[in-house]
């Protein structure tokens, strides 16, 4: 932004003549509804705003780099290069500008161009966390992890109050099973931390819950809610009288069969100003219970099938061969959506070798029409017209021989119901929750099965893996529906 105390290039300078030049209050005014149009979401006015600025004063640095903010959020990513690098030319002192061009060059998986920009910009800008930050994550994409911590350990000793480095450092020790220090470092994320304004009382901080009133609050997606809901029953058994949850609507009629909870909000319902001791967020439990990778609590199943539910599902489904439920995609507004899901439902043909077989879709939003039209051979069953929320997923999950997903909150439903499920894993940026190298998980023991993305080597042989072991989990639990075979 153009702020109080930055150069203003429209000053004339003293003892020379002028032409008549453009009102600089005018122009600050027009920058400033930009920023106000990108702030809101409006990205045509955001753009029209900082191109007539550009226009009247095309050397403000500031204008183009606002600029490049709006094509990068358009998903104009040349477009957005091109602004920050113009940004960078008519000002190399601009910080902000060094940070979108290398975090960008980042996302489009330029790593080394982002190397060789960092380089550059931290010899004019030694000092600044940001870029220590920022470099670490280059690191982590690279899964050069020693590196990343360093830069991000770095970023901490220059500005100790950095949130984004501490957050970041956070992936990097969780990931590596480093619980102790790595939930505190998970405390400084700011998404989602809107319920401080919405709950009246105390957060909690880990004290004693025994006779009192505790709030779960909502943050993250559905697959972080069903993950971390299983602390309520820790909660309740550790004595609270009374265990409130906070969840997307989506999620309501599911978590209604938490063990523990006495009552379940949707977002959006009215959350009782009055009845609550202590709020909490779900990812802040695992800080306050002291829990380690070898202290997961895990009591699989915690959440169940509505038995009405699944009684209806399971008419529904055919019974002569093993059902296999399949994922392919999770949401598109995830960071790293284009690693971790499949970009066609096509890739999974190799499955349709496997005899004995019928899989059901789970797939919901995106990617849920590509179902209509699975790879020949692959006998796939389309339910997902029916599926009104995870209730209902649920039920159809629990009528599953396994489950085969990619990383979405699908997995993570199967696993709290106690189901088998196998997850396909990204080499580039895998979650955390999955640890490094691990093909299983202690967030669902016995129940999960990671199949992880070789290096470059696309989604191929990980789908060749699966068709392998499919052949195997056939072989060795036939569907119960099927009749006994005749004696011989």
């Amino acid at each position: 932004m153009w702020r109080r105390g930055w150069p203003n290039p429209l000053k004339r300078r003293p003892g020379r003549k002028h032409a008549a030049s453009p009102d600089p209050a005018g122009i600050e005014a027009l920058f400033s509804r930009g920023i106000g149009h990108l702030e809101a979401g409006d990205l045509p006015g955001a753009e029209g705003c900082f191109r007539e600025v550009i226009q009247i004063t095309p050397k403000l640095a500031v204008a183009h780099s606002n600029l490049g903010v709006t094509f990068e959020k358009a998903g104009a990513l040349k477009e957005a290069e091109a602004s920050y690098r113009r940004a960078l030319k008519l000002d190399p002192g601009g910080l902000q500008a060094h940070l979108n061009l290398g975090a960008l060059l980042v996302n489009q998986k330029q790593f080394d161009q982002a190397e060789q920009h960092y380089h550059r910009a931290m010899k004019r800008f030694p000092d600044s966390a940001a870029l220590w930050s920022n470099r670490g994550m280059l690191h982590a994409c690279l899964q050069q992890e020693e590196a990343a911590e360093r830069c991000c350990r770095r970023a901490l000793a220059l500005d100790p109050t950095y949130a984004k480095a501490r957050y970041n450092l956070s992936y990097l020790l969780l990931r590596q099973g480093r619980f102790e220090e790595g939930w505190q470092a998970l405390e400084a994320r700011s998404w989602n931390l809107d319920l401080l304004a919405k709950v009246p009382g105390p957060r909690w901080h880990g004290e004693s819950v025994a006779g009192r009133s505790v709030l779960i609050g909502c943050e993250g997606g559905y697959g972080d809610m069903i993950q971390f809901c299983r602390y309520a029953c820790g909660l309740k058994t550790e004595g609270a009288a009374r265990i409130g949850i906070v969840c997307q609507p989506a999620l309501k009629r599911l978590f209604e069969t938490l063990p523990g909870v006495d009552v379940v909000i949707a977002l959006g319902e009215l959350i009782p100003e009055s009845g609550w001791d202590v709020w909490t967020l779900p990812l802040s439990i695992p800080l306050h219970r002291n829990t380690r990778p070898d202290s997961i609590p895990a009591p699989i199943p915690y959440l169940q099938a509505r038995p009405d539910l699944s009684r209806k599902w399971g008419a529904l489904l055919p019974t002569d061969k093993v059902r296999v439920g399949l994922v392919w995609k999770g949401n598109t507004r995830f960071d790293n959506d284009d690693e971790r899901s499949l970009t066609h439902v096509g890739l999974l043909a190799p499955l349709a070798a496997v005899p004995g077989v019928h899989f059901v879709s789970l797939q919901k939003g995106a990617g849920e029409a590509e179902a209509a039209h699975p790879p020949p051979g692959l006998d796939l069953l389309d339910p997902s017209a029916s599926i009104e929320d995870f209730a209902d997923t649920a039920a159809l999950i629990a009528n599953l021989d396994l489950v085969i997903s990619v990383d979405t909150a699908t997995a993570h439903l199967a696993g709290a119901l106690g189901k088998p499920c196998w997850v396909l894993l990204p080499h580039y940026k895998p979650d955390w929750r999955w640890f490094k190298d691990r093909d299983d998980s202690p967030w669902y023991p016995g129940r999960m099965r990671l199949f992880r993305q070789p290096s470059s080597a696309g989604w191929g042989p990980v789908i060749e893996a699966v068709a392998t072991a499919l052949h195997c989990f056939v072989q060795d639990h036939p569907s119960p529906r099927l009749p006994e075979a005749p004696q011989g």
